[in-house]
């Protein structure tokens, strides 16, 4: 049995050893610990639960790289709780009832708490969140989760209502700078046999962008790079090749950017829109994505005002298609601050929401005999199409004729704006409708 445990020590010994950096120097207390001075600091939150071992279900919510895990697992120490991790992206309902199962045999046997920390537990779906619930409430469990997600939209209501939302920021360049130097002393790191020049401390803690784990993952390939014994500012940008972008395909941040895009646009902001086309474009953001939201904006924020900008967003997308990267920036930029440019008008929506009102308020209206088709005698000889005045016959191509349904005889559902070439659409439209407007007894027909 001794011969086991032996080979076990070594094993793990070994583990350890060929761990990332990131994982071999992970703070194990408070003290260790670097940034989210709003929630360690002294009589802050999470150091008053901690010091008085009183520690509620929470939801850690933030950038990567800023401290999540472990604050969970300083947590589990500093309390003397068990701590069990899991994964939501590999473990399923059975997985976290056999975690319970577990937290209930060790409080009836040793009243020993459990402490469960699921990391990106937004990928939960709700039956897994739902399996959760009742033993938070219960107390059988301290339920830890981590997420880059909103809790707000990704948690279910009722679980989020039993935990507390932390939120935690990226850290700043001083705090990467800590981080760094803390692991070349450490003797879990290089233990002081590694030495950085300070434009390369500089530079891997810029490219970080606020994200620890980054870091010293950018300092380990430059060890390595340099032979673990002196590295450059050269050493450092040639094993990093270029920055890496904050920039989540698949997350918040990826909203959030091209939110910024759009609303740049929308405020005629031509030097905002290419800044964050700029930012999704190198951070490998699909271009057909890019686009698309381009040809978008182009009815609902500038419709008839330039009915060009139609024309060039669909041009740009073909463009980007039939000549691909790096060229396809070219027409991308043209059309991105032709749109930033171009006079807006949200009539395009507003229009069609106003008719669906009316479709949903009025229900399936007939339509009026004079307007259905009549492709057969039958139907001629029921009134269809009967009275149908043809424009084309008529001076100037126009007739006064009514086109909705009786209920809805005079309803304004196009109001153009003011701007650009739709001012021009303003004037046409009011003239049409004075014309088409009901004649009160007595005026001229």
């Amino acid at each position: 049995m001794a011969a086991v445990d032996l080979f076990d020590r070594a094993a793990q010994s070994d583990s350890e050893t060929r761990a990332p950096l990131a994982e071999r120097v992970r703070p194990r207390t408070l003290d260790e610990y670097v940034g989210q001075e709003h929630l360690t600091g002294p009589g802050k939150l999470l150091r008053r639960a901690i010091e008085q071992d009183h520690v509620p279900s929470m939801v850690f919510w933030g950038p990567p790289g800023t401290g999540k895990t472990t604050l969970a697992r300083i947590i589990a120490n500093a309390t003397g709780a068990h701590f069990e991790s899991v994964s939501a992206v590999l473990a399923g309902v059975k997985d976290l009832r056999e975690a319970v199962a577990g937290a209930n045999e060790r409080w009836k046997m040793h009243r020993k708490r459990s402490i469960l920390f699921v990391d990106e537990i937004h990928r939960f779906n709700k039956a897994q969140q739902d399996a959760l619930l009742p033993h938070v409430e219960k107390g059988t469990i301290t339920l830890l989760g981590a997420t880059t997600e909103n809790p707000s939209f990704e948690v279910n209501a009722a679980l989020l209502s039993r935990m507390r939302v932390v939120t935690l920021r990226g850290l700043e360049e001083d705090e990467i700078r800590t981080v760094l130097t803390r692991a070349m002393a450490d003797p879990r790191g290089y233990n002081g046999q590694l030495k950085v020049d300070d434009d390369a401390m500089a530079f891997i803690s810029n490219i970080a962008a606020g994200d620890a784990r980054r870091a010293l993952t950018a300092l380990e390939v430059a060890a390595q790079y340099a032979g673990d014994q002196h590295v450059t500012r050269v050493a450092a940008e040639e094993a990093m090749q270029q920055r890496t972008l904050l920039y989540d395909k698949g997350g918040e941040e990826h909203y959030n950017v091209i939110s910024a895009f759009i609303k740049s646009m929308r405020g005629s902001d031509p030097d905002g829109a290419v800044y964050w086309m700029a930012r999704m474009i190198e951070a490998g953001e699909d271009p057909r994505f890019i686009v698309r939201r381009m040809v978008i904006f182009a009815s609902e924020d500038i419709g008839n005002a330039d009915p060009r900008a139609l024309q060039i967003a669909t041009a740009a997308l073909h463009a980007v298609e039939l000549i691909g990267f790096p060229e396809g920036t070219l027409p991308l930029t043209q059309a991105v601050t032709y749109l930033a440019l171009a006079p807006k008008s949200n009539t395009a929506l507003t229009t069609y929401a106003k008719a669906r009102e009316a479709v949903m308020a009025n229900g399936p209206l007939p339509v009026p005999m004079h307007l259905r088709n009549a492709p057969t005698k039958l139907m001629k000889s029921l009134g269809y199409g009967s009275g149908y005045q043809y424009p084309h016959d008529f001076e100037g191509h126009y007739v006064v004729e009514t086109y909705l349904p009786d209920g809805l005889r005079g309803a304004k559902f196009y109001e153009p704006s003011v701007q650009g070439e739709e001012a021009g659409m303003r004037a046409r439209i009011e003239e049409v409708r004075k014309l088409r407007a009901p004649k009160e007894p007595g005026e001229d027909g």
